[in-house]
C-alpha cells in the first residue's frame, strides 16, 4: 500500500472526532506508525499486516496488547481493523540503552518484565502462540537461503550455532514473554513505565526475555547477576548461568538473523544492513564468552 492511500485509510477511521492531523512517528523498524491528533485527544496508528517470515501475526499482537492493558503494563487498545490499530497515546519519553542500565531504573523495568511474565496471561483471550527462539533462527537460516540472501552461507553455520545453544539453554520453563525488550519498548511517562510493541509476544521461557533485555541494552556482568537474582529470588547456581549466558547469545543470535531478512524484504527506510554487523559482532563476542567458560 502507498503511503498516500495508508493516509487515506487512517483519515477515514470512524472513530475520529472532527478533523484530525496526522504525523510519521519515526524509530519503529517492524511496523510504520503515525501520531494522530483530533479534537478529543492524541492517538498512536500502528499499521501493518501479518509478516509470516518474521513470526508476526496479528491477532496475536492485538490479544497481547489487550491482555498487557488488562493488566496495567500497555496503553489501550482503542480500535483495531485489518492492518491498522489505533492507541491511546501517553505523553512519554522513550527509554535510552543508557536509560535501562541506569541503577534507578533497571529495577522498575524488571519489575515491569516480571509483571508481563506474570500478569498478562491472566488476561489473555483466545489462540495465544508459542515463540521458540530456536525455531526462529532455524527458520530465518531456511529464509536466507531460499530468498538468496548475501548471508545465505553464513545463516547455515548460524543455524547450526542455535541448534547448540538449544541443548544447553533447556531445561526451559514457560512464561509470557514480550520477546523483544529494546529500549525503544519502554516508555517513561514521569511517574510510571509503560511496555509497548507486542509483535513477537508469546509463551517463552523468561531466559529469552533476561537475555535480551541485557544484551539489547549493554547490560553489564554485574546488573545481569543482579538481574537473575532478583528475578528468580535466590542466588545465581552455575547451572542458571549457563542456561541464561546460552539462551542470551540465542537472543543475539535471533536480532542478527531478523535484521538479515529484514535487509531483503523490509520497505522501511532503516539502514538494517549496519544493524546487522552490530548485533553479529554482539553475538559473537558473547558466544565467545559463552564457550570460553
Amino acid at each position: 500500500m502507498s503511503q498516500s492511500d495508508l493516509l487515506h485509510k487512517i483519515r477515514a477511521l470512524p472513530i475520529w472526532q472532527g478533523d484530525i492531523t496526522v504525523a510519521p512517528l519515526k524509530g519503529g523498524i517492524t511496523n510504520e506508525n503515525y501520531l494522530v491528533e483530533d479534537s478529543a485527544g492524541k492517538y498512536v496508528v500502528r499499521a501493518g499486516d501479518d509478516i509470516p517470515l518474521h513470526q508476526v501475526l496479528r491477532f496475536n499482537e492485538l490479544a497481547a496488547s489487550r491482555a498487557a492493558h488488562a493488566a496495567g503494563l500497555s496503553p489501550a487498545v482503542l480500535h483495531a481493523e485489518v492492518g491498522l490499530t489505533v492507541l491511546e497515546f501517553i505523553e512519554s519519553r522513550t527509554l535510552t540503552e543508557k536509560d535501562v542500565g541506569d541503577p534507578a531504573m533497571l529495577p522498575r523495568v524488571l519489575e515491569l518484565v516480571k509483571s508481563c511474565h506474570r500478569d498478562v496471561p491472566g488476561h489473555l483471550r483466545g489462540p495465544a502462540l508459542v515463540f521458540w527462539v530456536f525455531h526462529v533462527i532455524r527458520d530465518y537460516a531456511a529464509t536466507l537461503r531460499d530468498m538468496d540472501s548475501s548471508h545465505a552461507a553464513l545463516a547455515l553455520e548460524l543455524a547450526g550455532i542455535g541448534s547448540m545453544l538449544e541443548q544447553e539453554a533447556g531445561p526451559f520453563d514457560i512464561v509470557f514473554g514480550h520477546n523483544d525488550l529494546l529500549c525503544g519498548n519502554f516508555l517513561d511517562d514521569g511517574e510510571r513505565l509503560w511496555l509497548i510493541d507486542f509483535d513477537y509476544a508469546g509463551f517463552d521461557s523468561p531466559l529469552f526475555d533476561l537475555g535480551g533485555l541485557a544484551s539489547n541494552n549493554g547490560l553489564s556482568q554485574a546488573q545481569e547477576q543482579w538481574l537473575l537474582e532478583s528475578y528468580f529470588e535466590a542466588p545465581v547456581t552455575d547451572d542458571l548461568l549457563h542456561r541464561y549466558s546460552a539462551m542470551k547469545c540465542a537472543s543475539l543470535l535471533r536480532e542478527t538473523m531478523w535484521s538479515m531478512v529484514s535487509e531483503i524484504t523490509s520497505e522501511i527506510d532503516f539502514d538494517y544492513a549496519a544493524y546487522t554487523a552490530s548485533n553479529l559482532a554482539r553475538f559473537r563476542a558473547a558466544l565467545d564468552d559463552f564457550q570460553n567458560t
